[in-house]
């Protein structure tokens, strides 16, 4: 579904991303783990076109997306879910769900799926009038994968979707995330919790001052030794 392949990427002298090069697979949750600044945000960044990679290909969908704008890479189906949510705090909970389907031709379609995001997060419907600036932390981040949701992506980039959240919140970010899979959806999740990460995803790779310096299978990391005593603290 989405292909990185020697993807540098330089902001100003700093160098970034080295080389980068990962697949996510249709239908296939994969994570991304790495400290604060390892490059995961700009990985993302990097593949819905808001910042231009130096030199490497970005495939979506089989075909060179380089090029291209961000809003052309939306209307082809990848979609972010940017750290630290960005909701629109004065509108409604209804309103920030619309916003997410304002370039979609299928206008017919919207209200179908704001029952889908309703039925997923149930928070969202008791609280579809509320103005989203005076929602918890959780329940703002749901709305920003709602919202996400509400674009029809084919491709899910999730950024640090758990960051600052209790953890009953994070749990059950998880879980809705675990069920955005278990339904087909691709996502590429970048996320500094490793032990979720690791839980949602069936594969990974490990960021670390951007090189990949780690990949493989989930379960198969759980059990590596670097990754238990730098990330899960074992």
């Amino acid at each position: 579904m989405i292909e990185f392949e020697r993807i540098n990427v330089h902001y100003g002298k700093n160098h970034v991303l080295k080389d980068l090069s990962l697949t996510v697979g249709t239908g296939e949750v994969v994570s991304l783990i790495g400290a604060n600044a390892a490059g995961k945000t700009t990985t993302l960044r990097t593949a819905l076109g808001l910042k231009k990679s130096s030199s490497g290909v970005v495939r979506f969908d089989g075909d060179d997306i380089s090029a291209m704008s961000t809003h052309e890479r939306v209307n082809r189906g990848l979609v972010l879910v940017p750290e630290g949510r960005q909701i629109f705090v004065k509108f409604t909970v209804a309103e920030n769900l619309v916003m997410g389907a304002y370039h979609r031709a299928d206008r017919d379609r919207i209200g179908e799926d704001l029952e889908y995001v309703f039925g997923l997060f149930p928070r969202l419907h008791e609280r579809r009038t509320q103005k989203a600036g005076s929602m918890s932390g959780g329940e703002q981040q749901m709305l920003a994968i709602g919202r996400g949701l509400m674009a029809k992506p084919k491709c899910l980039l999730l950024d640090e979707p758990t960051l600052g959240l209790a953890p009953i919140v994070v749990d059950e970010i998880a879980l809705t995330v675990r069920r955005l899979a278990d339904g087909g959806m691709t996502i590429l999740l970048a996320e500094q919790n490793a032990a979720v990460a690791l839980e949602c995803a069936t594969r990974a790779y490990v960021l670390e001052s951007g090189n990949i310096s780690i990949e493989g299978r989930s379960g198969d990391l759980q059990r590596t030794d670097a990754i238990t005593s730098l990330y899960l603290g074992h």
